[in-house]
């Protein structure tokens, strides 16, 4: 084994890392700022809109839960704007919850701009659509509940709302606490919490979709046979990163990031390179990712991640 030149490939590709990870890394402070200001009239970013439609969106909900009415009617009559405005500040003060908003608005995004390159429906995929028809009741079960999902989704998105049982466990809680100590006998908050159930939620039902696969789970790492949604799904669970990560590295500009995660999720290079050009055409295939082994573009993807 040539040791120096293995030395000298990790090092190209530790130097693109490292100035994906600067990028990627400046994006929830650059967002927390650009949400605080008063000249949001001059910001037309798409991305920046869907975060702040959906912030003020989950704001409202737990408003009208605190209330003691159902968190889908979001404001009521004589619903305070300023305190639901509080509301909404002290939310985006939490980097957590924009990291999560920011992937799910960058998601439905790239999701659209495949639809438009590739014709690639958003909600029902060719492999979902495959699940659909499968023998194994569990994944055919399964992959119905997630086109539902998926579904819900993408109207959501275009509405710029989140509803607040689609948050992953450790954020819902998160938000319901900041209300719960002002309204402590509300009985709206007290269902919701009740009701809640992760594994019902989209992402939920993605990851268990994937794992009911098995091997079979290869299949969504083809991103225009599985479709963005469930390839960020898979794309998670076979290179053991957080699924918002998934998301983010199939923005152009994060090829290296990208190229080592499907490395690191068993792709070969060539296939690898396939599924890169999907999302960013001009891109080029880090040097020497052909002499890494999974293992080692695991070890340089997680290293160079910034979340």
């Amino acid at each position: 084994m040539d040791l120096a030149a293995d030395h000298a490939v990790e090092a190209i590709l530790r130097d693109e890392l490292a100035r994906e990870a600067r990028a990627l890394a400046a994006v929830v402070p650059v967002l927390r700022h650009l949400l605080s200001s008063d000249a949001d009239a001059l910001v037309s970013d798409a991305i920046l809109a869907r975060v702040r439609g959906m912030i003020h969106d989950l704001a409202a909900q737990l408003g009208a839960a605190a209330a003691g009415r159902d968190p889908a009617t979001r404001a009521g009559p004589g619903e305070d704007p300023a305190a639901l405005e509080s509301l909404a500040a002290r939310l985006m003060a939490e980097e957590a919850l924009l990291g999560h908003c920011h992937a799910l608005a960058a998601e439905s995004l790239i999701a659209g701009r495949l639809q438009q390159r590739q014709a690639l429906d958003p909600v029902l995929s060719p492999l979902l659509q495959e699940l659909i028809a499968s023998q194994d009741t569990e994944v055919a079960g399964l992959a119905m509940s997630a086109l539902a999902a998926q579904s819900r989704f993408v109207q959501s998105q275009r509405r710029m709302e989140l509803p607040i049982g689609e948050l992953p466990a450790e954020l819902f809680h998160a938000l319901v606490a900041q209300v719960q100590a002002s309204a402590p006998d509300s009985g709206a908050l007290v269902r919701l919490q009740a009701g809640y159930d992760e594994a019902g939620t989209r992402l939920g039902l993605m990851a268990r979709l994937v794992a009911a696969m098995r091997r079979g789970a290869v299949a969504g790492l083809a991103l225009d046979h599985a479709g963005l949604a469930l390839f960020a799904s898979t794309l998670a669970a076979t290179a053991r990163t957080a699924r918002g990560d998934a998301v983010l590295v199939c923005h152009e500009g994060q090829a290296a990031r990208l190229a080592l995660l499907l490395r690191a999720a068993g792709l070969t290079p060539s296939a690898a390179e396939r599924q890169i050009l999907l999302v960013a055409p001009a891109a080029r295939l880090p040097r020497g990712l052909a002499q890494l082994s999974p293992e080692q573009a695991a070890a340089l993807a997680h290293a160079g991640e910034p979340l």
